[in-house]
């Protein structure tokens, strides 16, 4: 490791005690990360709070081999030490970062290609609510499902993290976002990040698509609720339409009508991002970079809303995402960063 600078022998952590519900996080006191060959050490600011992190919490999402046991899949703050082999993000940098896991944390060690430079004009929590969101959504509506200029997009949970930075995204990208959305409030909200309109789930959702989109229907869909959904993705779905499942909210069984999917030529993909190796997620962070990132520069209507707690209330945060009542991300402060 070079470059380092006086750090701490111990930090302050989340950890998950015992599989469970939102009180299994404790606080506690672990060594610094060990920071190995083409890794940078991180001074957590903010990490962000996300629906893999509630299912890890509960047994369901073990961190794949390597990974720190640690919930906190994203995280901003400045790095402070870097490994041997590093060339682009020296100490001092302000850094958001897709994390393998550890980011409830006051320090995280992330390989170099999974971290990004802050965007201009973005705090610590702003840029700790992008990494995982944008990064599984550019994974799997722009890279594997082609998202392109002028298509058109339903995004259910239109006012969440996923559904919001698949409004942010596709607007970046030229695509037209229908958001799918539980209140007027939250409606409001998918609109401010770049949605031309907005549907009520307690309406006929596909009926009300066709309607929007002249009887043509959607070319992508963005699903985080999977259930009773996949019959109306496919309803609502153009021919060579393309559905992108992400989460299943409402549950991960359901009844597919094959016969209208296989008629409209309809394909279905889906993916989870964690377990997936670190040459791959740099990839997506250089499609990111690339992209949307450029000159660092974003508009302001793409910052989301965001809700922040103190890192030792981290179980206060899971319990408000569990309510599903919250709009924009949740993001943890930890004493560094409240005091940015």
């Amino acid at each position: 490791m070079s470059e380092q600078i006086t750090l701490p022998a111990t930090m302050s952590a989340v950890h998950i005690a015992t599989p469970g519900a939102a009180d299994a996080l404790q606080v506690t006191s672990l060594p610094l990360p060990e920071v190995k060959p083409g890794e940078v050490l991180i001074r957590v600011a903010a990490a962000g709070v996300n629906g893999p992190d509630l299912a890890q919490r509960r047994g369901h999402y073990d961190p794949p081999p390597g990974a720190s046991p640690l919930p906190g899949l994203e995280v901003s703050g400045v790095v402070v030490a870097s490994g041997e082999g590093t060339t682009r993000h020296r100490p001092g940098a302000r850094v958001m970062a897709l994390t393998n896991g550890g980011g409830y944390a006051e320090y995280v060690a992330v390989p170099e290609g999974q971290v990004l430079p802050v965007p201009h004009g973005w705090s610590f929590a702003e840029a700790a609510s992008l990494p995982e969101t944008w990064f599984t959504v550019t994974q799997t509506l722009v890279m594997r499902a082609g998202l392109a200029p002028g298509m058109t997009v339903l995004v259910h949970g239109a006012s969440g993290g996923i559904g919001g930075a698949a409004i942010q995204i596709a607007s970046i990208l030229g695509a037209r976002a229908i958001g799918v959305t539980s209140s007027p409030e939250k409606a409001a909200y998918a609109r401010s990040l770049g949605a031309f309109a907005t549907v009520d789930r307690s309406e006929d959702v596909a009926e009300r698509v066709l309607s929007l989109t002249e009887g043509r229907g959607v070319d992508r869909v963005v699903d985080v609720i999977g259930g009773d959904m996949a019959a109306v993705n496919v309803a609502a779905s153009a021919r060579s339409g393309h559905i992108v499942l992400i989460s299943t909210l409402d549950g991960s069984t359901a009844a597919v009508p094959l016969r209208q999917m296989m008629a409209k030529g309809i394909t279905m993909s889906g993916s989870t991002l964690r377990p997936q190796s670190s040459e791959t997620k740099a990839t997506i962070a250089e499609r990111i970079a690339f992209s949307l990132l450029l000159n660092l520069s974003l508009p302001d209507w793409v910052k989301p809303r965001i809700s922040t707690f103190p890192l030792e209330d981290a179980a206060r945060a899971h319990e408000q995402m569990e309510a599903r009542n919250h709009i924009g991300k949740l993001v943890l402060l930890t004493s560094f960063g409240r005091d940015q």
